[in-house]
């Protein structure tokens, strides 16, 4: 009985490279392209309610425009980012520049007292002893 001859294994030839596509084998557009000069930012936390002041102008981006739709009611800074698909710092910097063009408000969140007022609590207690 003789043994298994072994092959050498020969390399695959390199495929042939196929064009690209449209919108494929180029650069993805950079973040910091959407949003601008980088500087001051406001302080925007993720639960910062955004409401839009003004309808959009038509020299606004495509990003403002959809803020400024979404944020006909209050919106929090961090839904809007996830509806945009966006990094949260890119959407305050893009926040920050319509705040400074009037275009949005940021309002604090409205945060739910811990206890309730004990001389309301006394007058739904007077109000019920009365019925």
């Amino acid at each position: 009985m003789t043994p298994p001859q072994r092959r050498r294994r020969e390399p695959d030839p390199e495929p042939t490279p196929q064009p690209p596509k449209e919108g494929e084998g180029k650069n993805p557009e950079r973040l910091y392209i959407i949003t601008g000069p980088d500087g001051e930012r406001a302080p925007l936390d993720l639960v910062t309610l955004i409401v839009a002041r003004a309808e959009p102008p038509s020299s606004a981006t495509p990003e403002q425009t959809a803020v400024l739709r979404m944020c006909r009611a209050p919106l929090a800074v961090a839904e809007v980012s996830a509806y945009l698909s966006l990094p949260f710092s890119v959407v305050t910097v893009l926040l920050t520049e319509m705040l400074a063009a009037e275009l949005v408000q940021a309002r604090a969140p409205i945060v739910r007292q811990h206890l309730p007022d004990r001389s309301l609590l006394e007058a739904v207690m007077n109000g019920l002893q009365r019925l």
